[in-house]
């Protein structure tokens, strides 16, 4: 079965940083689009950034210069190192795979993790 749990969130002070993780099993990183999406509330769910097999990334342009997407294939496990985070990325923090990043073939998606930026 497939399954991707995150960990990392928590809560951090505006200009903090915090690095999520993304453990994957059934599937290999290294043969997937993996991605980070955000859902805040009553807001629709965003893609943040992406990653492909072969180490290519996207970014939303709102995390351009803050947010860095990397993946150890050996580990076979995605990170989001999330720099000076503002309280408007106060969100649930999901991890996603699928064949490719233009397409929606075997998505998958992780259970998300809280984040909080707040004083």
């Amino acid at each position: 079965q497939v399954r991707l749990v995150e960990s990392g969130g928590g809560l951090v002070q505006p200009g903090g940083s915090l690095r999520l993780s993304c453990a994957a099993s059934g599937i290999r990183t290294s043969m997937n689009c993996m991605g980070w999406f955000r859902q805040a509330p009553g807001k629709q769910r965003e893609l943040i950034a992406a990653i492909t097999s072969g180490g290519s990334t996207n970014y939303a342009e709102f995390v351009k210069g803050r947010f860095t997407i990397s993946s150890d294939n050996a580990k076979n496990t995605v990170y989001l190192q999330m720099n000076s985070l503002k309280p408007e990325d106060t969100a649930v923090y999901y991890c996603n795979s699928r064949t490719y990043c233009r397409s929606d073939q075997n998505v998958r998606w992780g259970q998300g993790t809280q984040v909080t930026v707040s004083s």
